[in-house]
């Protein structure tokens, strides 16, 4: 919501105005999504996980980009502001609630290192890789060498194929291995 006040945007949104990335795939993502409008599945929200409860808010129309984050006490501080807490997760969750902004948040002016314009890309645009045949959508494609390429082919990949996948087809059952894990 501050993101919101800072940028001038009425949240949560209704337009596509608002990007949201968020640098944790933990319950902040949710929340930040329920309060700002920004979606996975809309291409307004984008997931960096540096295992942070950290946001940037960019203005697509303006570039205007803000980082926001909690302060580093702000944890210690929300017993006093809910004294009749039972516990410390009381106590968060009422003085986060009760804070003001500036002693609940750090806000940072930062400027994208990828353009804005990268990270929206065209939806509409579709290509396929040359090595594996898969298709790319919104212009996620690698150049190297005069080939397109996937982000997985081109080596940037999170998962390596594994020699199982030769026995894996949709004519073997779907269960494959599952009586080795029982």
């Amino acid at each position: 919501m501050l993101a919101g006040e800072l940028l001038c945007l009425d949240l949560p949104q209704t337009d596509k105005r608002l990007l949201a990335i968020v640098e944790t795939d933990g319950c902040a993502a949710d929340g930040i999504s329920v309060a700002t409008g920004c979606w996975v599945g809309r291409r307004t929200l984008r997931v960096e996980d540096y295992g942070k409860v950290a946001a940037t808010f960019v203005d697509t129309r303006t570039g205007r980009a803000l980082r926001i984050a909690p302060r580093a006490e702000a944890r210690q501080r929300a017993r006093a502001f809910a004294p009749e807490a039972r516990n410390g997760w009381e106590a968060m969750l009422l003085g986060y609630q009760r804070m003001p902004a500036a002693d609940l948040l750090a806000v940072q002016a930062v400027q994208l290192t990828t353009p804005v314009a990268h990270l929206l890309s065209r939806p509409s645009v579709r290509t396929a890789c040359e090595v594996c045949g898969e298709e790319i959508m919104n212009e996620r494609e690698v150049r190297r060498d005069g080939a397109t390429l996937c982000r997985a082919c081109a080596g940037e990949s999170y998962y390596l194929l594994t020699v199982e996948n030769a026995a894996l087809s949709f004519e073997s059952p779907r269960r494959v291995g599952c009586a080795a894990v029982k």
